[in-house]
């Protein structure tokens, strides 16, 4: 009997050539039996993201898109590097497959991982959800990143994943030349937190492995109980300060629903959504740290902010020039203006208190 492959329609930006990709993984991927299908993924902004069905088995192949590209963006072969020293902590990862770093096969760089069945959550007021159950899902929340910012790096094979000091430094430095980048039109709140951020830049608190996008919607939580089951999308990640990395997390309390999947001006003791100041010491306890100083900590809301909006300035570039992985990656680029000028309010509050 001969095996089909089949494709279900893709962008034309996007497309795989089904027949080369089945070849590779009867090759490279073990137990891999077709026939197989391909289906575009939404939801990400940045690597293109397809699942895969082949017989009985499911995967998900994550590719670099097309196109001139930033320098040291859709870095797949770090998501692909980071999982899979990953896979026996206490961090939840999918199981990565195989990597495919030659442009030959696919046009870009991919790599292949399980599929894993469970919950993508978007709204991190979590409707439809008791306040019992949200309670247990922020919790459980914390304490994936405190057990990611545990982990260290030299036991899992990352001591060399990312450069010693200067973190802060290195970072402010590589979102601004990012976002100039990708400057489609001049942003005056950018300009200006381009010029704060390295004046009152806080020293280290540490090194750790940091996920880079830490948030509800890069999490899969498993089908019916409140617990994490994947952490996905380490584009971003690296060593560096986990602290800078655990406030990227905690921007839903200061971004409202509209301004970006966030909680701030929502009833959050209503819904049984911890406190700010509770999920701070919940994760102080976990990691074994006494407090976190809070002018340190306003500073990294600032730069998390910053770094936010040019991550959406980079989406509004990409959607300007065609390569965008998502259908809404101009709605979701035109946020970058009021992130900045909210990342640029808050500055001038912190330097005045």
């Amino acid at each position: 009997m001969t095996e089909t492959v089949t494709q279900a329609p893709a962008s034309a930006q996007h497309d795989i050539d089904v027949r080369v990709l089945d070849d590779y993984l009867r090759r490279n991927v073990e137990g891999y039996k077709g026939p197989l299908t391909v289906k575009p993924l939404t939801g990400g902004q940045s690597n293109p993201t397809f699942l895969l069905s082949a017989g009985n088995a499911r995967y998900v192949l994550r590719k670099r898109p097309v196109g001139d590209l930033l320098p040291s963006a859709h870095a797949v072969d770090r998501e692909h590097r980071v999982m899979t020293a990953l896979r026996d902590t206490d961090v939840p990862v999918p199981q990565t497959l195989c990597l495919c770093e030659d442009p030959a096969v696919l046009g870009t760089a991919f790599y292949v991982m399980a599929h894993v069945e469970g919950r993508v959550l978007w709204d991190a007021r979590l409707p439809g959800f008791d306040v019992r159950e949200r309670a247990a899902m922020y919790d459980e929340m914390n304490r994936v990143i405190a057990a990611l910012h545990l982990v260290e790096p030299a036991a899992v094979g990352l001591s060399d994943y990312g450069r010693g000091g200067g973190y802060m430094t290195r970072q402010i430095t590589r979102w601004s030349k990012q976002y100039l980048a990708s400057e489609t039109q001049p942003l005056e709140a950018m300009h200006s937190l381009i010029e704060w951020l390295p004046r009152h830049a806080p020293s280290e608190s540490g090194t750790s492995i940091v996920h880079g996008d830490f948030r509800l919607d890069n999490l899969i939580f498993h089908p019916t109980e409140p617990r994490v089951i994947a952490v996905l999308d380490w584009e971003l990640s690296t060593l560096g300060d986990p602290l800078v990395d655990f406030a990227y997390a905690m921007l839903a309390w200061h971004m409202r629903p509209q301004d970006f999947r966030g909680i701030a001006g929502e009833d959050i003791d209503a819904l049984g959504i911890p406190s700010a100041d509770a999920y701070k010491r919940r994760y102080c306890a976990r990691v074994g740290r006494a407090t976190i100083p809070e002018d340190a900590w306003q500073f990294y809301i600032v730069y998390n902010l910053f770094r936010l909006a040019a991550i959406f300035q980079g989406i509004a570039k990409r959607a300007q020039d065609g390569t965008a992985a998502s259908p809404d990656a101009r709605e979701t680029g035109q946020r970058a203006q009021a992130t900045a000028e909210l990342a640029w309010r808050r500055a001038r509050w912190v330097a005045v208190n």
